[in-house]
């Protein structure tokens, strides 16, 4: 996670094994309450120590959370951001063959992108959404 990373490289050197134990456990938490008081806790040790890089999780912390009212099965896959980086992956893969762009480099990335999507679209699921829609109705039933 982009956001752990940020937050160690503020950290000094001795600290960072252990903050990035807590961390782990704070975004592996079970739901939101019990990760606003990890992060209570961890700020309370490292607050003083490690103020930037503390500074830098209570910013970070609601965005990087947000994932935690979801049902465990999502979190992995909306906590990441592979999908994006394989994207890019296949694009400068595809580039260094070119290295010389023409004007028809929108062409080119269309194609691409419209053969990666194509498997995508017709049949292989990155979410199965009926269990988040399981998960959903009794939510939307009991706002109403």
């Amino acid at each position: 996670m982009q956001l752990r990373r940020n937050i160690l490289d503020a950290c000094p050197k001795a600290l960072q094994d252990s903050l990035h134990n807590q961390l782990r456990a704070l975004f592996a938490a079970p739901d939101p309450e019990i990760a606003r008081q990890l992060l209570r806790s961890i700020l309370a040790a490292y607050g003083v120590k490690a103020s930037q890089a503390m500074q830098r999780l209570e910013t970070g912390f609601d965005d990087a959370s947000a994932v935690l009212s979801y049902p465990e099965p999502y979190r992995n896959r909306l906590g990441t951001t592979n999908i994006v980086e394989r994207l890019n992956e296949e694009i400068r893969r595809r580039e260094r063959v070119i290295r010389i762009f023409p004007n028809a480099v929108h062409r080119l990335l269309s194609a691409l992108l419209s053969e990666i999507d194509e498997p995508w679209s017709t049949g292989r699921k990155y979410f199965d959404m009926a269990a988040y829609w399981d998960w959903r109705r009794p939510r939307a039933t009991a706002t109403d």
